[in-house]
């Protein structure tokens, strides 16, 4: 059984920095591909970053150069280093796997991103 918890969302000014968690349980992080999506009210749920279990990366054109996405093999968990937040990042966000071994899509509970003054 999979399971992804997300955490390290709250209230954050504009210009500030979060850093979410995804601890996965039931699978490797290292071994499969990690995602964050997010979704805003009123708007699909829309792909952030990902990382595939060769390390590769990359971002939404509209959170380049701002936000991080990493992993920790250890602890078997994915991180989503956001900095200079702005109103526009206000979402719910997720933690997304797709499982190579049960080609099966999993999904964390998500997180409430909020950025304002």
């Amino acid at each position: 059984q999979v399971q992804l918890v997300e955490s390290g969302g709250g209230l954050v000014q504009p210009g500030g920095s979060l850093r979410l968690s995804c601890a996965a349980s039931g699978s490797r992080v290292s071994s499969n591909f990690m995602a964050w999506y997010r979704q805003a009210p009123g708007k699909q749920r829309e792909l952030v970053a990902r990382i595939t279990s060769g390390g590769y990366t990359n971002y939404a054109d509209s959170v380049k150069g701002r936000f991080t996405i990493n992993r920790d093999n250890a602890k078997n968990t994915v991180y989503l280093q956001m900095n200079s937040l702005k109103p526009e990042d206000t979402a719910v966000y997720y933690c997304y796997q797709y499982s190579t071994i049960t080609q099966s899509d999993y999904w964390g509970q998500g997180t409430q991103v909020t950025v304002s003054s």
